[in-house]
């Protein structure tokens, strides 16, 4: 600083010189005619055109989006994935917007109530759950990188016909909490991708179903949860949210309607250690083992806050896992009197869930293994799930043992 200016900084008050000591900004110091101390090596012209075209360069951003094919075609650059699996995640997110567009206008359009059909779970199915699995079967098939497609509203696995099939094997549940559309509350889409096995190579028609023996190879296929490449769901409420992880981190996209693109919103999605929310159909209370009561006990006793855990239960295992990836807390579908192997499928629904859920730091369990490590034995297998923020999880462990 010089002379001149250590004569200005003595004439200023002792609160304009507190000022001057905090601040970076050359413009708070050409108020005063002074250079600022850390900008005294370049000038205080040059100090000056620094902070404009770092304002200019904020206020550029401010309009700098990036968009899910932008998004994707940096990860193939990068290597986190290949040409043939971005083209899948992108037929995939096409067909989430078809879907949003659907349910959106389902009320106006009579795609409300059932079909008058029962899956293979011996669910009643929903207009739009059939429509939503012609949506992703169509999509996949004409991304022409697709094996073989399982999904939840099938009775066996579709291998691709030979002409537009490629390598990869997508599980899917088209429409989860679909009992929700009638009210227009939360619903969802889940997928799982996994790659190729080359010892189990099939070729049939487009419409053939498979045989108990080629049946038993997509078993095999479809493999345990960890070996998963790619997972992820699409929130259909007040927003559409495309949530994905490629097993490094997990991204939020979210669906812009003025020109139909899903905008990265939620960077590297990190679930908090605990949570005070919990969510469990309480309905089935009576039907549950006495270990698990004893845990919900515990979390409607009031805590060192004096306030007990939140319940919350939206009926939608994506709007639960959304919630608490964001705010933290467990969400549990267990076992029951009724239902001894649990009541949500482990290929289309539990594997990609705790996939995601895992690469945002979380845990999920079947209430003594990992999830992710389960073996599959059958196409629709059921398995009880707890999942959610790691400690939460780990305090529910405890109380199961």
């Amino acid at each position: 600083m010089s002379n001149r200016d250590e004569d200005k900084r003595e004439a200023l008050s002792p609160t304009q010189r507190n000022i001057l000591e905090m601040t970076a900004d050359g413009l708070q110091w050409q108020q005063y005619g002074l250079c600022p101390l850390r900008s005294r090596s370049i000038g205080c012209g040059d100090s000056v055109r620094y902070q404009n075209r770092r304002k200019a360069e904020r206020k550029k951003s401010d309009y700098l989006i990036e968009n899910l094919t932008t998004w994707l075609i940096k990860q193939e650059q990068l290597g986190n994935i290949d040409t043939e699996l971005t083209i899948v995640l992108s037929s995939i997110s096409l067909a989430c917007k078809q879907i949003a567009s659907l349910l959106q206008r389902s009320n106006i359009i009579n795609l409300t109530g059932g079909q008058g059909t029962i899956n293979i779970q011996g669910e009643d199915q929903k207009k739009l759950d059939v429509i939503s699995n012609e949506l992703f079967c169509n999509c996949l098939r004409s991304s022409g990188r697709t094996g073989i497609i399982a999904s939840e509203e099938e009775d066996v696995p579709v291998a691709v016909e030979e002409t537009y099939s490629g390598n990869y094997i997508v599980v899917f549940d088209p429409i989860d909490g679909s009992a929700n559309i009638d009210t227009s509350l939360t619903t969802g889409s889940i997928f799982g991708i996994y790659g190729p096995d080359k010892q189990c190579l099939i070729d049939i028609n487009d419409d053939s179903s498979l045989d108990q023996e080629k049946q038993n190879c997509v078993v095999s296929v479809c493999q345990p949860g960890r070996n998963l490449l790619a997972a992820g769901y699409c929130l259909y409420s007040s927003s559409v949210v495309f949530t994905l992880s490629l097993g490094k981190r997990v991204f939020g996209f979210t669906l812009d309607p003025s020109y139909g693109e899903f905008v990265l919103t939620h960077e590297n999605i990190q679930i908090p250690k605990t949570g005070k929310i919990y969510s469990f159909n309480e309905g089935n209370y009576d039907l549950w083992d006495k270990k698990l009561m004893k845990y919900l006990d515990h979390l409607r006793q009031p805590g060192a806050n004096g306030k007990p855990y939140s319940g919350r239960y939206i009926g939608c295992l994506v709007g639960e896992i959304h919630r608490m990836l964001l705010y933290g807390g467990i969400y549990g579908n267990p076992k029951n009197k009724n239902s001894k192997n649990g009541n949500l499928r482990l290929l289309y629904e539990c594997a990609p869930m705790s996939y995601l859920v895992e690469q945002a730091g979380g845990k999920a369990i079947d209430g003594h293994r990992r999830i992710l490590g389960i073996e599959p034995h059958e196409i629709h297998q059921r398995t009880p799930i707890f999942i959610g923020s790691a400690d939460e999880v780990e305090k529910l462990e405890k109380y199961l043992a």
